[in-house]
């Protein structure tokens, strides 16, 4: 009798959940209603039952059947956290201060909440939480926050609910802040919960918590020894434990067959110590979450380009010679895309390139930096008025004794495209426009390489340079002591603005400040297991300021993604985004002082502002307060990937158009169908046309008009069909280096299937 009772309770709290939905989005429940009341038994909960039968109703004909879904799996986590925390779920919510005492003596969250924020002010921010707004999720989002991100104890019981997830994330960002701290908490926690932006995936899992770290993205520079090589792969595991992805440059070492103490011939190259990192990313696994991710970079000009790196992923060939767990990427002069068009009066491609040995390449051409140190061809680019690098070069090509491998320029950009096709990668990195665009290239001065490569989602672009070991001895209690001069590992602190929800509520003025804020103490509040990358992150505060729902924002707007109002809107929207960006770093920095590299740097001479045109009355009374005041970060705007915590947000993938109208999002623990943001009968003209659909080169064009505003880079893939021509693509590629685009993501071939990328990235 009291489990009849407790069905029948059951049943009523679904049939209310099915009513309050349906009157919001007009979803016909009859059929639903009546299933659940014929099955008065105990066979299955009542709310799984309508649960699965939601999930099965969602289509392009009827997309709002996922709030549904969402409205009975909320029903769900109420309930199961309620029982692990002991109070009535018809609560919803319970005690907040008890939530945080419990994880803390569980040890899931820090002692630092505790210590920094009183009892008191704890209960009042509890009474800022607004339940109403787990409304706002659809079943995607809310399936994967709870799944991943809600925090559990250790037999993977759930403890936390969205909103206290969303205050966590809040105070431990503002727990350092001296001034106004509850209220900069309240205005993070508004930011959140409203959906008007997310965190990226480091930090929306591990904030609060008393393990992992909160940055996305690191970038390390491997130097041309053994000391090297090694103590980055330990580096690159240490930073891989606690959730980050991470890019390694590689074009510093020696090339196979190059000599080693003027032994001849004995180099192995780099291929093997590449096999040894892709075993690092499958071993250190982050906490069980995934394994770790790794891509690793290579100038075109480096000898190992055609001697294994292009064919590291590929699924023929020497699988010994194989490394199908990292990603690779490739850096591109401006030279060796000029010589893909130099051709013959028969229209044949003629345009030579010379590969070489870095290492033979410092024996031979001995050029030096004002301390004496060697330098390669790496360490130069190309200016648009003087070409260093070029100069290098040719240098180089007509030195009688530098040994190289020689090669039509079209026949590695072939082998770069067959790759593509079949794998996705390599990434596309164009040095000199990197370089260039760097308003930070005064530590090294004008010409000399300050950017090598980008991350494992090629957003990133920041000074890098080689960490050193000085010397080792053994101290007077008998330790052994390595000392090593760190070099600058790069560290970037992701989160991203959901446009659609801004823009429709025009809050981007209020949103960005409280963004960079976070962002900013990002910095101040991590833990990072490896030292130089602390160091450079205090030396240069970047953080990488994104966006994410593009392709909704076209259909709500009712602006066709290939059409010259898209790029009109990209250019417009994105000097907005930058405007108040660049406002709020100098607000901080008014405040907190600025970055310690900023004298010099184009931010502080105006040379940034002047590059990209900004010549209004606004831009210029803007730059004269950065001129006095200074600004806080030296790096601000990166548009990361953005897939996992898009969904969380109910919005579409970064600056991606649609994957279809209506697919099966699917994992390894779940599976269901998926249909575009805000689906209706007039949004639906815009998402008609899909990824490998649309015409890329319109998307290269919006491309080009965002990355204009965007200080560092933007993960943009190319998305074609299996059977496009080499000419096809290439003319792709070709035209994203004319319009200055700094990199390319994937090449996504309707053959290859749907690629997994790393989610640290992910904001």
């Amino acid at each position: 009798m009291n489990r009849q009772i407790q069905i029948n309770s059951e049943i009523e709290d679904v049939l209310k959940i099915i009513d309050d939905t349906s009157k919001k989005y007009r979803v016909e429940t009859t059929k639903l209603k009546e299933k659940i009341l014929e099955r008065n038994d105990s066979t299955s909960s009542p709310n799984k039952q309508a649960l699965l039968y939601s999930l099965n109703q969602i289509s392009m004909d009827e997309p709002d059947w996922t709030f549904l879904s969402a409205r009975l799996f909320l029903h769900t986590l109420y309930e199961t956290a309620a029982r692990n925390r002991g109070y009535s779920p018809k609560k919803k919510y319970g005690d907040f201060y008890f939530l945080i005492e419990s994880l803390t003596n569980l040890g899931i969250y820090s002692t630092t909440l505790l210590e920094e924020y009183s009892e008191e002010e704890i209960h009042l921010l509890a009474q800022e939480m607004e339940p109403e707004r787990d409304k706002l999720f659809n079943y995607i989002g809310l399936f994967l926050l709870a799944d991943r991100y809600l925090s559990k104890d250790y037999d993977g019981n759930i403890y936390e609910l969205p909103q206290e997830r969303f205050m966590i994330i809040a105070m431990t960002l503002m727990q350092k802040e001296k001034c106004n701290r509850l209220e900069h908490v309240k205005e993070v926690y508004w930011a959140l919960s409203n959906l008007y932006m997310t965190v990226a995936t480091p930090t929306l899992a591990n904030a609060g918590k008393s393990f992992g770290q909160l940055s996305s993205c690191f970038i390390d520079t491997v130097d041309d020894s053994l000391d090297s090589i090694y103590l980055n792969n330990w580096d690159i595991a240490r930073v891989s434990k606690d959730g980050g992805g991470i890019g390694v440059y590689y074009g510093k070492v020696r090339a196979l067959g190059s000599d080693i103490k003027r032994f001849k011939g004995n180099s192995s190259g780099i291929v093997p110590w590449i096999r040894l990192l892709n075993d690092t990313a499958v071993s250190v696994d982050q906490l069980g979450q995934r394994q770790g991710a790794i891509a690793v970079y290579l100038d075109v000009f480096h000898r190992d380009m055609m001697n294994g790196f292009l064919d590291l992923k590929t699924n023929n060939g020497d699988e010994r010679r194989k490394a199908h767990d990292i990603f690779t990427g490739v850096s591109i002069p401006d030279l060796f895309m000029e010589k893909l068009k130099e051709v013959d009066e028969n229209g044949r491609s003629i345009g030579e390139w010379h590969t070489f040995c870095p290492h033979q390449v410092k024996q031979y051409m001995g050029w030096t930096d004002e301390n004496g140190q060697p330098l390669g061809l790496e360490d130069f680019y190309d200016e648009k008025d003087e070409k260093y690098f070029t100069e290098k070069y040719e240098e180089a090509v007509k030195h009688p004794l530098l040994p190289r491998k020689t090669y039509r320029a079209m026949d590695i950009m072939a082998r770069i495209m067959v790759s593509q096709l079949e794998t996705g990668t390599p990434y596309m990195f164009y040095r000199d426009e990197v370089n260039r665009q760097n308003p930070n290239k005064h530590v090294l001065g004008k010409g000399r390489t300050s950017i090598y490569c980008s991350n494992l989602c090629t957003e990133i672009a920041q000074n890098m340079s080689t960490t050193k070991v000085e010397k080792e001895y053994v101290n007077e209690d008998g330790n052994v002591i390595i000392v090593r001069k760190p070099g600058d590992f790069v560290v970037c602190n992701l989160s991203s603005i959901h446009l659609p929800n801004t823009v429709r509520d025009q809050v981007l003025d209020r949103l960005i400040p409280i963004q960079m804020r976070m962002l900013d103490n990002v910095i101040d509040s991590n833990t990072i297991s490896v030292s130089q990358a602390t160091l450079t992150n205090q030396k240069y505060r970047a953080v990488g300021l994104g966006t994410f729902g593009w392709h909704h924002l076209l259909a709500l707007q009712e602006i066709y993604w290939d059409s010259e109002e898209a790029v009109q809107y990209a250019d417009s929207l994105y000097e907005e985004i930058a405007y108040h960006t660049i406002q709020a770093s100098m607000t901080l920095a008014k405040e907190k002082g600025a970055y310690p590299k900023f004298k010099g740097s184009e931010w502080e001479t105006g040379a940034y502002f002047k590059r990209k045109g900004y010549t209004s009355e606004r831009w210029r009374k803007l730059q004269e307060e950065i001129s006095r005041y200074g600004i806080r970060n030296g790096w601000m705007m990166a548009i990361a990937p953005n897939s996992s915590t898009a969904k969380i947000g109910g919005s579409t993938d970064g600056i991606d158009p649609i994957y279809s109208v209506e697919y099966a999002e699917e994992k390894k623990n779940f599976k269901f169908k998926v249909t575009p943001p805000d689906l209706n009968h007039r949004t639906y003209a815009y998402y008609r046309r899909v990824r490998h659909e649309l015409d890329q080169h319109w998307s290269i064009k919006q491309n080009a008009a965002r990355q204009r505003h965007i200080d560092q880079a933007i993960s943009f893939n190319l998305y074609v069909r299996h059977d496009i021509k080499a000419k096809e693509l290439l003319h792709l590629h070709l035209h994203a280096w004319e319009e200055g685009l700094k990199t390319t993501y994937y090449v996504r071939s309707t053959s290859q299937t749907e690629i997994d990328a790393c989610e640290a990235c992910h904001s």
